[in-house]
């Protein structure tokens, strides 16, 4: 059991104001296997008051860009060394397969701070731009005290892409870690004592929606950094608007992936699996519409459906699991209501369907439909599981219509033996994030939506502008 009675406030572990306790529970074997405090809209305030002291009056946001990456550099060593560690928690509390968790889960935030860390080291504060009456400087300065509310799917990935980005800005940051994986935050915390982060710079509350929307709300706040669904999103916006507070939002997603006619589906089908499948479907860039021509039609739902059934569903600390558990009891269930949407609107389960693989742990049969029209639930809502629909289309054009035929504009690929002519596909289509026989995020390039799948970009050097506020000194003489 890991047990927490403390929150991570102004660098200190400190005790929080009320008694409620959030469990954590395995979705594989349904057992509660820790539990930290249920911050309350009171902690909110003392984190917000510890990160608004480190702001104003701090040193942080008065170092150079070099020292800050400095600093986030040592942050990343005392990560590397850990990551091991980081990755089978997040195993152990969401249920992501050891092997996602060892890929990406641990090894994709400890890329985003030594990005960061390479990044800050040469990047200018001030630059001095040639005006009309003399030169003028442009000045990139913090926004301030940044909210990060982050969900529970990939819970360091999240939380990194907003607090390597603040840190080098020289915010300070109060993180809220979702209920379902608040753990992972606290090895965090401990990683952030030990790189020699000054005292409220990052402040830790892990907390339910209540005193979420209550940290999102608050005055002393200059920006929220939101990842979760689009209702969410909206609610944090509308918030944020009246406020005119700074807000970016990473939001839900219904990704097409596009098998041409000429796509080697023996030789495409395993990076299919990851672009589609992965984290047992609980991403919101999965590719979950897959989009094959009335030609290759059966032919493609054939690879699908064998692609699929080659995941083994099971443990996920099993190095052989590919597809495990999804992360609670009223998620298996949202997705199975999906799946009888689907049967009941008329699609064909090909493999899968409502019978669960296991009696315990919160596990659903991994489906496939076929027969499905870009009109069906199955293929507008997000579903966050491991569910697909293979939709045809008449021609390349009509497939490129109906990849960009939905209220999500978030990720996409292209299949085939083409690639430059991939690329053409992929300019086409209008969502944030594309690939072509295959499906990366990488810590150098901007990540984030069109439409409703956001507002905003986070990694890259677009991720840190997010972070900064601009200024401009003019002058004569």
């Amino acid at each position: 059991m890991r047990q927490h009675d403390t929150l991570f406030i102004g660098g200190e572990w400190v005790a929080p104001s009320g008694t409620g306790t959030i469990e954590v529970v395995n979705p594989h074997t349904e057992q509660v296997i820790g539990s930290v405090p249920d911050g309350t809209p009171a902690d909110m305030d003392r984190a917000v008051a510890a990160a608004r002291e480190a702001f104003d009056h701090g040193p942080w946001p008065r170092l150079s860009f070099a020292e800050r990456a400095e600093a986030i550099g040592r942050l990343a060593e005392i990560y590397a060394a850990r990551q091991g560690e980081m990755a089978a928690l997040i195993t152990e509390e969401m249920g992501s397969p050891i092997t996602f968790s060892q890929l990406a889960q641990a090894p994709q935030p400890l890329g985003m701070l030594q990005f960061y860390a390479e990044y800050g080291r040469t990047f200018q504060q001030e630059e001095e731009r040639p005006g009309l009456f003399g030169p003028s400087i442009v000045r990139r300065e913090p926004v301030g005290v940044v909210a990060a509310v982050v969900p529970w799917n990939v819970p360091q990935f999240v939380s990194m892409t907003k607090i390597a980005p603040a840190l080098l800005a020289g915010c300070t940051i109060v993180l809220k870690p979702a209920p379902e994986t608040p753990l992972d935050s606290y090895l965090l915390a401990e990683m952030v004592r030990e790189a020699g982060i000054p005292g409220g710079v990052l402040n830790i509350v892990p907390a339910g929606r209540e005193s979420g929307e209550h940290l999102v709300s608050h005055p002393d706040v200059d920006k929220v950094a939101f990842t979760g669904s689009t209702a969410a999103g909206r609610r944090i916006a509308s918030i944020c608007g009246e406020q005119l507070k700074r807000y970016s939002l990473e939001l839900g997603g219904k990704s097409a992936a596009i098998v041409l006619d000429d796509a080697d589906l023996g030789a495409s089908m395993g990076m299919l699996a990851i672009a589609s499948l992965m984290n047992n479907g609980q991403a919101c860039v999965a590719q979950t519409r897959i989009l094959a021509s009335h030609r290759r039609y059966d032919e493609v739902v054939e690879a699908v459906a064998g692609m699929v059934t080659s995941q083994a569903v099971g443990d996920p600390a099993d190095p052989a699991t590919g597809i495990g558990p999804l992360v609670a009891k009223r998620q298996q269930e949202r997705v199975e209501s999906y799946i009888k949407i689907g049967m009941d609107e008329g699609a064909k389960v090909v493999v899968g369907g409502l019978d669960r693989p296991y009696d315990r742990g919160w596990y659903v049969a991994p489906t496939v439909f076929s027969g499905v029209t870009n009109d069906m639930r199955i293929a507008r809502e997000e579903i966050f599981g491991p569910v697909l629909a293979v939709i045809p289309y008449e021609d390349e054009a009509d497939a490129i219509r109906i990849a960009n035929d939905s209220d999500y504009g978030l990720a996409g690929t292209v299949w085939t033996a083409d690639a430059d002519h991939g690329l053409d596909v992929a300019r086409q289509v209008r969502t944030g994030t594309y690939g072509v026989n295959c499906f990366m995020l990488e810590a150098n390039v901007p990540f984030g939506g069109y439409k409703a799948s956001g507002v905003g970009r986070e990694l890259g050097p677009e991720g840190l502008s997010g972070y900064l506020e601009y200024k401009t000194i003019s002058r004569l003489g």
